[in-house]
Parts: C-alpha cells; structure tokens; sequence
C-alpha cells in the first residue's frame, strides 16, 4: 500500500471550494505531511497549526507497515523536494509544466517533447542535490534514498502511441536516474489516445 501526496494545482485546491494562493498551498502540504507523519508514528497527538489540528489523535493498533505507510510524494518546487527528500518513499513528478498543449500531440512533433526531457533532466538533478543536502543534515541516510517516479503522458505525447515509443521513453527515463514510470490507461479520444493492444505488444529489457 502507498500514500499519494502533493500540493495539488488550482482546480485540485477548489474541489471543496476553498481558494488557496500557491504559497498557501505550499504551507499546507508541509503542514499536512508533517502532522500525517506524526499520526501513523506515534500515538496521543495534539497538535495546532495554520491549517489543520488534532487534540490527542490515536494510533491504535498503528500501520501495519512499519514504520508507517510509504508515502510517495509529487514535488518540482524546492520546498516540496525538501519534504519529499525527508519524508518520502518516493518522488514523483510530472516534468515541468507544459502550458497550452490541449490535444495530445503526435509521435510527429517531437520538438515540444524534447524541451519537456530537458526539464525533467533539470527537476532530477535538482532532486539529487535536494537528497544530498537531506543526508547531510541527517534527515535521510544514503542507504535508504527514495524511488523516483516519472508520470511519462505529460509531455503531451502518450507513452502507449505504440511499443518502440514506450521503450524509447522508458530508456530516457531510467537514463536520468528513475525507477518507475507511470503511463494512463489508452483511450479511443485525447488526452492519453492511443491503442490498447499496445500493451500486449510491449516487450522490456529487465
């Protein structure tokens, strides 16, 4: 069992219809990765803070996974990789925003893709010297660093477009350094067009 975390964008952060500026935003998912920690590690938690509180929380019988659930945390900005960094099983990300791509592209226009690998490979690094500063203060050793996670359809062609495609993307991303990738499901319309039976087509290297 893994926990997904992140800080969410400007329609996530409306679902409930509270308006948060990204700062905000920011704030609050620090706030809720610490105290969500404290939760599932420890029990009588009280706590009061900008955004949430809890008057002595219990923890009984605790996680089955110990010490607690992993949790596999979505961050670009550098705050967000500081938490992930420490509080993390994994980091995820989707590369760098990729503003009016609308449809899914082509396998044909590969230009804009290309500028999206350059992020990604700018967002690893970065994570890199995020993961080396955390070990240095001693909030992570080196024996226990995270997975790192690379969501491969935001770059606006899906991974699925057809098998050789996969694996040319699955190869660039494990240059860079991640472990897994994450691919949606192929539909018959945009975004994520592409044909199922590629998955059935899709032979990998171990």
């Amino acid at each position: 069992m893994l926990i997904g975390l992140g800080a969410g964008g400007d329609r996530d952060s409306q679902i409930l219809g509270a308006t948060h500026t990204r700062g905000e935003r920011t704030r609050r998912f620090a706030e809720f990765t610490e105290l969500l920690d404290r939760i599932l590690t420890t029990d009588h938690v009280d706590f009061a803070g900008e955004f949430f509180s809890t008057v002595d929380a219990r923890n009984a019988p605790g996680c089955v996974q110990q010490p607690r659930v992993p949790f596999v945390m979505a961050a670009n900005g550098p705050k967000a990789m500081a938490l992930a960094a420490r509080y993390g099983t994994g980091w995820l990300t989707t590369g760098p925003p990729m503003v009016g791509l609308g449809e899914s592209l082509d396998l044909g226009d590969r230009s804009t893709q290309e500028t999206w690998w350059q992020g990604v490979a700018a967002l690893s690094e970065r994570f890199g010297e995020t993961l080396d500063k955390a070990v240095e203060q001693g909030s992570r050793t080196s024996a226990d660093l995270p997975d790192r996670l690379l969501a491969l359809d935001a770059a606006g062609i899906p991974a699925l477009s057809s098998p050789d495609f996969f694996a040319e993307q699955v190869g660039r991303a494990a240059d860079l350094g991640f472990t897994d990738v994450i691919v949606h499901w192929p539909r018959n319309s945009s975004p994520y067009r592409a044909d199922p039976d590629v998955l059935d087509r899709i032979t990998l290297q171990p």
